[in-house]
């Protein structure tokens, strides 16, 4: 396995919770990084991508954070002052450039969030 995501849980508006994305080897390989989600009925859609500091979907400007640590190879997402519809299942994703034009393109198995209002 080489993306495991974990942290999803129960949560009562307003709460907070932090998502983990630990990845097997140097985390650093992968020059794009994400968090995504997909609520019932719904297209998975971008949350956060670690690209230029920090990318996010409006919906979640100022609530959520998406950081990386190489001391223990974890994409984190930090979600503050969650509201029910932020209720989905999250993935992690990364993507690197391997040679020509391919790309390795790794999903994590989701994680579900649950915001109860």
């Amino acid at each position: 396995v080489q993306l495991q995501a974990s942290g999803g849980g129960l949560v009562q508006a307003g709460g907070s919770l932090r998502l983990s994305c630990a990845v097997s080897g140097n985390i650093f390989r992968f020059d794009y990084m994400a968090w995504y989600r997909q609520a019932p009925g719904k297209p998975r859609e971008l949350v956060a991508s670690i690209a230029a500091g920090g990318t996010y979907a409006d919906s979640v400007k100022g609530r959520f954070s998406i950081s990386r640590d190489s001391t223990d190879n974890t994409l984190y997402l930090q979600m503050n002052s969650l509201k029910p519809e932020d209720t989905a299942v999250y993935y992690c994703n990364a993507q690197r450039h391997l040679k020509g034009w391919q790309r390795e393109d790794l999903w994590g198995q989701g994680t579900l969030v649950t915001v109860s209002s």
